[in-house]
């Protein structure tokens, strides 16, 4: 049982979809998990419903702030768990290894790790290889107040493997709030929209051009603000590897 849609996602990366009994409302990957029993927000986990179903060990997330409550009432039903927090896509090679030893599958939790972890040596050979400018991102989060990721966050290095940069790698959190205007002050390059829980459909770029002095950033006047699927940037599993080749491409179609 999954309880996060990354942890759902790992397993999928694992082919072991078919071992979910349920996951939360918010795994809409992949496809065979939408005919899953459904336990509620990833915030709020129905835990009388998990118990019902009395799964032999639930993967539980504290990659949102709080998500400490569902740990909390798996400990009060002494249902077996264990807890996938990554940061960076080290963190998530291990997780893919963690979650296979967990369920049984330890060669395959290895061997999926190590493909992992090679795919990503592919990208960032790639990178080192490039003599193009690195051109800077700024990764949106959220619109009101900004939210944008840190050094310690997954999307620097996908910035980097990508051929990139981001604008605010140089701040050590995974999360940092920020304002309009410093954004602005740093000219990024390309706009990235990806707001957490958003459809890419109900994300307006317009919003953002009309913000004050932003029409006159380069990346808004040469067409480089990109709506980009939340899904594929802001989980920390495997499916990161679908976004980074989506903004790789993306940024090489305006080199």
């Amino acid at each position: 049982m999954s309880i996060c849609p990354s942890n759902t996602e790992i397993v999928a990366y694992l082919g072991l979809t078919g071992m979910l009994i349920g996951v939360d409302n918010y795994s809409d990957y992949p496809e065979a998990v939408h005919e899953l029993p459904k336990l509620g927000p990833d915030l709020s986990i129905d835990m009388e419903k998990v118990a019902n179903l009395s799964p032999d060990l639930v993967l539980a997330s504290l990659s949102v702030p709080g998500m400490e409550k569902n740990i909390e009432g798996l400990k009060a039903r002494q249902i077996p768990y264990i807890v996938l927090n990554p940061q960076s896509l080290d963190e998530i090679a291990e997780d893919i290894k963690k979650v296979g030893e967990a369920v049984g599958q330890k060669d395959l939790g290895d061997k999926k790790s190590i493909e992992f972890l090679q795919e990503i040596e592919t990208y960032r050979k790639a990178a080192q290889a490039s003599s193009h400018k690195r051109p800077s991102l700024y990764w949106e989060w959220w619109p009101k107040p900004i939210f944008t990721p840190g050094k310690a966050n997954w999307l620097t290095e996908i910035s980097e493997l990508a051929g990139g940069y981001n604008i605010y790698s140089n701040e050590e959190e995974a999360s940092i709030q920020t304002d309009w205007d410093d954004v602005r002050k740093k000219q990024p390059d390309h706009i990235c929209m990806v707001w957490v829980g958003v459809k890419e459909e109900k994300m307006n770029p317009e919003i953002v051009k009309k913000r004050p002095g932003w029409s006159k950033l380069e990346a808004i006047q040469n067409d480089r603000i990109h709506v980009l699927e939340e899904s594929l940037f802001c989980r920390p599993s495997p499916r990161l590897l679908e976004g980074l080749k989506k903004i790789k491409g993306v940024l090489r179609h305006f080199e």
